[in-house]
């Protein structure tokens, strides 16, 4: 069968196992054939992921776009789901040959059920109240005005990284944001800005000097 494949699908069949033992045993890589009488696999790793093997048709998304003959786009990082129900995160590149005319596929299909999981145990994990939050603030710094708690707050979830995992110019960079939002135009604001970066208000003030130093 390997000596009637289109050269170009030949050559690709290496990238297979290359592709999947990169990503890794939950990564099925798939290439099929597509003719008029065929939309098979003609080389398959980790076929685990999806039950399927040589000679396997394709799954319903790759016959779908097939259909579209020659004009078709690649269809990327899209939601799929196995016949067992597993979660896939796949990709479908069409191949074609010298005169355009589509002749196979290599597919990608990442299972991420574990993942998905995860994510959920995760977003639980880490809801908030934001109106408790902002109490909390309150009865931190009682001085400090509900206008520069917001725009702090919006800054660092904006920067997305938490406090202890930035590093100096991580934290100058947001003392510049605040800054050339006029939030140290706000009375107790370099008090407040040094306790949410776990900084003494002198390093604000040399970050301060350090920006208008350097525009």
């Amino acid at each position: 069968m390997a000596r009637s494949l289109h050269p170009i699908l030949k050559s690709m069949i290496p990238m297979v196992e290359g592709i999947a033992r990169t990503i890794g045993r939950n990564c099925e890589v798939v290439l099929h054939e597509i003719n008029e009488s065929k939309k098979s696999i003609i080389s398959i790793y980790n076929g685990h992921v999806t039950g399927r093997s040589i000679g396997s048709p394709m799954m319903d998304v790759g016959l779908k776009a097939a259909r579209q003959g020659n004009n078709v786009d690649n269809i990327l990082n899209y939601k799929n789901k196995s016949s067992d129900g597993k979660v896939l995160k796949s990709s479908t590149m069409f191949i074609k040959d010298e005169q355009g005319v589509v002749i196979g596929c290599l597919c990608i299909n990442i299972d991420i059920s574990e993942f998905v999981v995860a994510q959920k145990s995760l977003e639980e994990l880490i809801q908030t109240d934001s109106k408790v939050e902002m109490n909390m603030g309150e009865f931190v710094h009682n001085n400090v005005n509900d206008v520069l708690m917001n725009i702090v707050s919006e800054t660092l979830e904006n920067f997305g990284k938490p406090v202890a995992y930035m590093n100096k110019e991580e934290k100058v960079n947001i003392v510049k944001t605040l800054d050339g939002q006029g939030a140290f135009l706000i009375k107790g604001a370099i008090d407040y800005v040094a306790k949410i970066l776990c900084v003494s208000r002198y390093t604000i003030y040399n970050y301060l000097d350090e920006i208008r130093v350097n525009g």
